[in-house]
């Protein structure tokens, strides 16, 4: 009976693993290279935009809804990303990411909140870029590891889809649009 048990056990952290592993983040920007139309982060990125979104809890369900107002500025490959967010709970976050446009479509960010320098990568209709995170204190305070991917519709807006993993493990899921104001 307890090897019977063991077994099941086993069973199930090999099921999370997998399911953590799989599926999200078996994607690479390649994969989108010929969809249209092209993503540019100095285009879609610039001017007053609305954004609107969830934040998934660990079990699926909406933990936290926000509408958020953001601009974007560029100077040839340099541009900021100034983000005001205002959650579903009353509270109001800030977030200022710096940004650098690279060659063949990479680009590289920074932001207060993100730890070290954030890798990102354009292709076709869409972005990924990969960042470790430190949630506020009255959040925890703890560092996820986030993957983000953006989408380009073909009116402009843009879908966001972030997953936030702790010891590589999902915690929680963001979906959110972004569209020009």
């Amino acid at each position: 009976m307890e090897l019977l048990l063991l077994f099941l056990i086993l069973l199930i952290v090999i099921a999370i693993i997998y399911h953590a592993r799989a599926g999200f983040h078996t994607q690479r920007p390649y994969h989108y290279a010929d969809t249209t139309p092209a993503i540019d982060i100095r285009r879609h990125l610039s001017g007053p935009m609305l954004c609107d979104g969830v934040i998934y809890g660990p079990f699926g369900r909406v933990s936290s809804r926000f509408t958020a107002r953001m601009e974007g500025t560029w100077d040839g490959a340099s541009g900021t990303l100034s983000e005001a967010f205002r959650y579903s709970s009353g509270k109001t976050q800030d977030r200022e990411w710096h940004l650098k446009a690279g060659n063949d479509g990479a680009f590289t960010a920074t932001a207060d909140d993100i730890i070290g320098t954030a890798q990102g990568q354009q292709s076709g209709a869409s972005l990924c870029m990969t960042y470790r995170l430190r949630l506020p204190a009255d959040a925890g305070g703890h560092v996820l590891s986030v993957t983000d991917w953006m989408y380009l519709l073909d009116n402009g807006t843009l879908v966001n889809r972030s997953v936030m993993r702790k010891f590589g493990l999902p915690v929680a899921q963001l979906i959110a649009t972004m569209r020009p104001a």
